[in-house]
């Protein structure tokens, strides 16, 4: 690094601004430990005299299915986060504390995949799991705001469509969610398979709103 990085590195912290890494590193190791949580509540059917393989798989496929479910669903937070944060060229201290507000209900979501696993018809289960991932798309979708009013903290600066799709990528979630608890009650398993369903809704509506976007780009500069 030559001086005149070094005196511009030294200008970024005098003014609060620093390295993107180390809010990386400590959020992909929650994330790391949250996965191996949720893998470690599997655990191998115990086959008492006279009980067939097939009937104790049976009874622990509630909790597989919430194991799966909760994969995917913290699997679509970290690919959201990565891609956010590729483009965060500095954090500030408030970034660093909404990210780690952020991870505050992720980190409850090896706890909510037990309930549910356990009690995965009961419409209070279903409703508590949905409850932590409306706070954390809350959380996420304040972040995205944070990260547009201070162009600053950015290596690039999204144009106006840009952000836009990002608002609406980042609150689609909550729409699901919140679906699924009111149908908690009058259709339990359709609720489940709701949230089941909500990585692959979010990755085509990404798709979609970005492929749109681009579009639209392209038609307003045909150069």
């Amino acid at each position: 690094m030559n001086s005149g990085d070094e005196a511009a590195e030294h200008d970024e912290r005098s003014r609060g601004k620093l390295s993107p890494e180390r809010v990386l590193t400590l959020t992909d190791g929650v994330f790391a430990i949250i996965i191996t949580i949720l893998v470690l509540d599997l655990e191998v059917p115990d086959l008492g005299p006279g009980v067939k393989l097939a009937d104790a798989l049976e009874e622990v496929r509630p909790t597989f299915v919430a194991f799966v479910i909760s994969f995917l669903i913290v699997g679509m937070y970290w690919v959201w986060h990565r891609g956010v944060f590729a483009n965060v060229r500095y954090v500030d201290l408030n970034l660093i504390w909404i990210n780690l507000l952020f991870l505050l209900p992720v980190s409850m979501v090896p706890f909510v995949a037990s309930v549910l696993g356990e009690y995965s018809s009961d419409p209070a289960a279903l409703r508590l799991y949905g409850l932590v991932l409306i706070v954390a798309t809350l959380i996420r979708t304040w972040i995205d705001l944070y990260l547009d009013s201070h162009p600053g903290l950015l290596w690039t600066v999204a144009n106006k469509q840009q952000r836009r799709v990002s608002r609406i990528a980042a609150a689609s979630p909550m729409v699901v969610y919140i679906v699924a608890m009111l149908l908690a009650d009058v259709a339990p398993g359709l609720s489940l398979f709701l949230f089941f369903a909500m990585p692959g809704i979010y990755f085509a509506l990404v798709t979609f709103l970005d492929t749109g976007s681009r579009t639209k780009a392209a038609s307003e500069d045909p150069s």
